[in-house]
């Protein structure tokens, strides 16, 4: 164990610092109960962050227009552990369909995320407290009774749980932004959230940053150690680098209020489009979080997350990274030397001057793992080899565009972990801040946020001219979204008519109204685009947000380009594109894509004269529950077109739940069967079912050909 001692310590009130678990060791029992601990004061934490808020206004306004209110993300972290132990299918039952349908998706700023205006009938706080209580005592019973061998690998329970703790700890420091970013009455100081006290107040009595040499070398990046990571860690990358300076401090603000003293904000020169766009748009004319006129800076204020205070010129400036690669600009001009932000590879050489990492610390080696203080603290209050902050007290941004290393595998349970951020838009940060527990604290994590976002992030620069590549893969490669795109916007093969193509346009000409439809289990879209020749609105809605992601890519720009496997490691590059199949803006403009559970979804979903369900039905967990639920979301008149090969396997359905395939009561019950018997209440058949085929690539010699049945149900 490395152990450290430093001049600062928290005031006390902080919780106990955790370790990031081990996931191997030769106790079961004892990991069990470590686990369990772990969990435990992962929920309590998380619920003691939301006594900072003071006002019934600070749970359901929004602090920022890009994210939901705090109401929503204090209910989705319990709602996580509830849908992915479902997913894994460790669990039954749901615990509360309506509150989990309303806080599972719909987290971040990304495209299917479904932050529209609509207005959210949300829960009161005593409804969601009362559901964090029901999940806590569903997940500790489960920690108690579940399957347990070491070491814990992707296809542990045991992982899941993990998954979920991480989870919450990552939206502890994301709700805790969110609270700073809220009116200063709506929120309250807690004695156990402890700002630091420490603080120089003069400019003239901030030490004066530096440049530190570094050697160069080669790096490897990527997860060696047994804790739990991310997908986006896995795998591996080797960078050779030259030798560099780097500054001894993080940027001060005492530091960074030169560049703003100097014009920095009014500066075109300084920034590029995206940063001067986003200068422009907000009106900046200085970090975000200070608080007064930067004319009269000794007037400046710091708004902490719940307080305000006279800005504390030795802190770390907190600032986007737009706002750092501007002032590295500037200070490049000024000096005449290449200064930049460090890459991930330079990030990691210098983090071997830290030992150890957060599971051998005795005690932090800095202001990091909530071990010091709720806020930021003097840039030079802790050393770590020749530097200061190499880890810990704010993020530090970097230049890297994140991507997946050499063998990187989306993990099944959590597809739309990483790869949305996989388009050269999500630059990673490094290091952690005073907040960063958990997996955060750990030198492998890898989280990434688009350049205007705000964190708990800074910065250091370095004098480099190592240039960061921004890899953006061109060609879609996961095996099941690239099937599935040749499926719907491929060639057809042994003369059988394009599947979405020829379902889309049997309902449309069976249907007597076209104002609404809905695509559940849209996959990537065509179905969806082809019933927009007719409808004047379309939800197409999928679980897989690799899918959503891909249909709205199409939507925007036409085309998407993927790559089919031909043979053993040989592929074919092709390209999806809509106007290829008369597709355009028209049926674009009429489509709105976002990601939804099948079997719970969101109110808003409704008043429909057509839904159509291809091949959905029996990959479906609770298939009987999708036909009930899905009859109040049609309109009198309108019809539920059903498409299904009936292929029921328990990895997708327990076979409690098959419709049909099985014998009850000693006779044959084939699915048409039972849903006749499920659908006869509110529904009428519109005509007698139909064989429809289909076939999907598997490569270039082996294709999958499917009948599947079709059948028509008209809403009384």
């Amino acid at each position: 164990m490395t152990q450290v001692s430093h001049p600062f310590a928290s005031p006390g009130g902080l919780p106990a610092p955790t370790r990031t678990l081990r996931l191997d060791g030769d106790d079961p029992e004892h990991k069990r109960h470590e686990l369990l601990d772990y969990f435990c004061q992962t929920f309590d934490l998380y619920d003691s962050l939301f006594d900072c808020l003071a006002d019934e206004r600070a749970w359901f306004n929004k602090a920022i227009p890009l994210r939901h209110p705090l109401i929503f993300y204090y209910g989705h972290t319990a709602a996580f552990f509830v849908n992915k132990l479902l997913a894994a299918r460790l669990i039954e039952s749901r615990l509360d369909p309506r509150i989990e349908a309303m806080v599972a998706i719909g987290v971040d700023e990304m495209s299917w995320d479904d932050l529209d205006e609509t207005h959210y009938d949300w829960p009161k706080v005593t409804e969601l407290r009362s559901y964090r209580a029901k999940v806590r005592t569903l997940v500790c019973d489960f920690i108690r009774r579940m399957p347990l061998t070491l070491p814990i690998d992707w296809q542990s329970p045991a992982w899941v749980i993990l998954m979920g703790i991480e989870h919450e700890r990552i939206h502890l420091e994301t709700s805790s932004v969110l609270i700073r970013q809220l009116p200063l009455p709506w929120v309250q100081p807690q004695p156990y959230w402890p700002a630091c006290t420490e603080a120089r107040h003069r400019r003239d009595e901030v030490p004066t940053n530096g440049l530190l040499p570094v050697a160069g070398g080669r790096v490897r990046l990527g997860k060696q150690d047994a804790t739990y990571g991310w997908d986006n860690e896995y795998g591996e990358r080797h960078i050779e680098l030259a030798p560099f300076q780097a500054s001894r401090m993080l940027v001060s603000n005492a530091e960074y209020f030169e560049f703003v003293q100097a014009g920095g904000y009014e500066t075109r020169a300084w920034w590029d489009d995206e940063g001067w766009g986003w200068c422009e748009y907000a009106r900046a004319r200085m970090p975000s979080f200070w608080v007064g006129d930067p004319g009269e800076p000794e007037q400046l204020q710091l708004r902490l997350m719940t307080e305000q205070v006279a800005l504390p010129w030795d802190w770390p400036v907190e600032v986007n990274q737009l706002e750092a690669a501007a002032f590295c600009r500037w200070k490049a001009a000024q000096t005449g030397l290449p200064i930049q932000l460090p890459s991930e590879g330079e990030w990691a050489l210098l983090r071997e001057q830290v030992p150890g990492d957060q599971p051998d610390w005795l005690e932090a080696p800095g202001n990091l793992n909530l071990a010091r203080f709720a806020s930021s603290c003097p840039v030079d209050a802790f050393p770590q080899g020749s530097f200061f902050d190499l880890v810990g007290n704010v993020w530090q941004w970097t230049s890297t565009a994140i991507d997946g290393f050499e063998g990187f595998k989306v993990h099944p349970l959590y597809d739309d972990f990483s790869t949305p951020t996989f388009d050269g838009k999500h630059t990673l940060i490094k290091g952690g801040s005073w907040i960063s527990t958990g997996n955060e604290a750990l030198k492998s994590s890898r989280y990434a946020f688009r350049r205007h976002f705000f964190q708990h992030a800074g910065f250091r620069y370095l004098v480099s001219r190592h240039q960061e590549p921004v890899i953006v893969n061109p060609y879609e490669t996961d095996t099941l979204v690239a099937q599935y795109l040749d499926f719907q916007y491929g060639p057809s093969h042994f003369g059988v008519a394009n599947y979405a193509e020829a379902l889309a346009g049997l309902a449309s000409e069976l249907c007597g109204r076209h104002e609404r439809a809905l695509d559940i289990g849209c996959a990537t879209g065509r179905a969806s685009f082809e019933l927009a020749r007719r409808f004047a609105h379309v939800d197409g809605v999928d679980y897989s947000a690799r899918f959503i992601d891909v249909a709205l890519t199409l939507a925007r720009q036409d085309s998407f380009r993927y790559a089919v496997p031909v043979e053993g490691d040989l592929v074919e590059y092709c390209e999806a594109r809509l106007s290829r199949h008369e597709l355009g803006r028209e049926q674009s403009e009429r489509v709105h894509f976002s990601q939804g559970d099948a079997c719970n979804l969101k109110p808003k979903y409704g008043d429909y004269d057509l839904v159509l369900a291809s091949n959905l039905i029996d990959r479906l967990r609770e298939p009987a529950r999708f036909l009930r639920d899905i009859a109040p979301r049609l309109r009198s008149g309108g019809l539920l077109v059903l498409t299904s090969p009936y292929t029921w396997l328990t990895d997708y359905t327990p076979k409690a739940n098959w419709l049909g395939g099985i014998r009850e009561n000693g006779e044959a019950l084939g699915t048409y069967q039972a849903l006749q018997r499920l659908l006869a209440e509110e529904f009428e058949e519109h005509m007698p079912p139909r064989d429809v085929p289909f076939v999907i690539r598997e490569t270039a010699r082996k294709y999958q050909h499917t009948v599947a049945q079709l059948t028509v149900w008209r809403k009384r």
